[in-house]
């Protein structure tokens, strides 16, 4: 791929670079029309909408255990150091890379998933019932290589997320589960729903925690290959790692449903012989 290019998936209204897309007018009505809908089913099922910071904090990442399972993921925020500033404002040729030794240390980094900030802002509370969240952010992930829509470095995530009792947790993901099957079904975009192993998790670490964290998921395949949304139960170890309880003292649950937006829309416009705006049309029909 050359370092820009038309995303085909997006007719001509998405152009990619270095993993990273520019969207145009009929993608982000597409897009917008997909979020209509993933909302709509998030405040139905009791979910509150909310926005948290764009960067997250190393110290909580540490929490989770984040650096010790997938830190070849990691994408870190840093500034240049007092003594570097300077010699960047001179107007000086520079590489097209800021040297690591020009970086003070890192204490942010950029969030690979959404629903990370659910469970932190929710540590040390004791529930009184099910505690359901959603919200959408610009996730990153270094990767080995990226593929137009399909594989981004910088990509949006909606996630619905439930905080509860096994039962709770287990409920919620059973309905997003027939939920999204069917509105897929009425939209004829083809999936499998298959069991997976998260990309999260590196499985050669030292304490690959996919058992632990993930040992359920299951995504909504296109095409083979393409994984749309997912449905993850990590049984309780958020619940433990931010103390957050249930009203009989144990540790919590969670799970989540996820959308990737921009591979719905390489899904929605590779498959059918449509205009985004056509798209975004079918999607708010069937989607009501």
């Amino acid at each position: 791929m050359s370092p820009t290019s038309p995303g085909t998936e997006a007719g001509r209204t998405a152009a990619i670079r270095g993993g990273l897309a520019t969207m145009g007018p009929g993608a982000l009505r597409l897009r917008a029309a997909l979020e209509a809908v993933f909302t709509r089913w998030a405040a139905e099922a009791g979910a509150d909408e909310v926005q948290y910071p764009p960067l997250m904090r190393v110290e909580d990442l540490h929490r989770l255990d984040y650096f010790q399972n997938f830190p070849h993921l990691a994408i870190l925020g840093a500034a240049l150091t007092q003594e570097a500033a300077p010699e960047y404002a001179t107007g000086k040729p520079r590489p097209p890379a800021v040297p690591a030794g020009q970086l003070t240390e890192a204490a942010y980094a950029l969030p690979s998933a959404a629903c990370y900030n659910i469970y932190l802002d929710a540590a040390g509370r004791t529930l009184d019932g099910a505690h359901k969240v959603t919200t959408v952010a610009t996730c990153f992930r270094r990767e080995d290589h990226y593929d137009g829509l399909r594989r981004l470095l910088g990509f949006s995530m909606r996630e619905i997320v439930c905080v509860g009792g096994r039962d709770e947790v287990l409920d919620h993901l059973q309905v997003f589960r027939k939920r999204v099957s069917g509105f897929l079904a009425d939209l004829g975009l083809p999936v499998e729903i298959q069991s997976a192993t998260d990309p999260f998790f590196d499985a050669s670490a030292g304490r690959a925690l996919m058992a632990q964290l993930f040992p359920v998921k299951e995504e909504f395949v296109f095409d083979g290959s393409l994984a749309i949304g997912s449905l993850n139960f990590h049984r309780n170890f958020f619940g433990e790692r931010c103390e957050i309880r249930t009203a009989d003292g144990e540790p919590a649950f969670t799970g989540c449903v996820a959308f990737g937006l921009e591979r719905w829309i390489s899904a929605l416009t590779s498959h059918f012989d449509m205009t985004e705006d056509e798209l975004a049309d079918r999607v708010q029909a069937v989607g009501r």
